[in-house]
């Protein structure tokens, strides 16, 4: 990118968001507010591109607003260790596996209600038998 201003339209481009979500970001304190032309336009610099495309693959990570804010004030610090963002994304990694065991548990269970169905008629049908609650007063 050359080093000029870009639009809110343009940075959405090359980032991939939507201009009203990098309004959002500016609102809840993720990007800078940006300068403004004599028109009042938006105009966004380097910096922009770079926060907004951190954000972007934080998200794209599965990291939540919060986590990404704790990143990005971490960051600002380039001298500080970087233990405490190790330990962001070693709990977040705890979150994703538990998702993940979750999603295979689920994946289990479906593939077991599949095998039983013998595709006959709904009456008999395993699947909705499973589905169904069994003692309802």
């Amino acid at each position: 990118m050359q080093n000029r201003n870009l639009t809110i339209g343009e940075l959405g481009q090359l980032t991939g968001t939507k201009a009203e979500t990098i309004r959002y970001y500016e609102r809840i304190g993720l990007l800078v507010e940006p300068g403004r032309t004599a028109g009042n336009y938006r105009t966004y610099g380097p910096e922009h591109l770079n926060r907004l495309t951190f954000v972007r693959r934080s998200r794209d990570l599965g990291f939540s607003l919060e986590q990404i804010r704790v990143l990005l004030d971490l960051s600002d610090d380039q001298d500080r260790s970087c233990e405490a963002i190790d330990a962001i994304a070693r709990q977040h990694l705890t979150e994703v596996e538990r998702k993940i065991a979750d999603l295979q548990a689920l994946r289990r269970e479906l593939n077991s209600m599949i095998d039983r169905c013998h595709r006959g008629t709904v009456a008999e049908c395993r699947i909705i038998e499973a589905l169904s609650p069994h003692d309802v007063h």
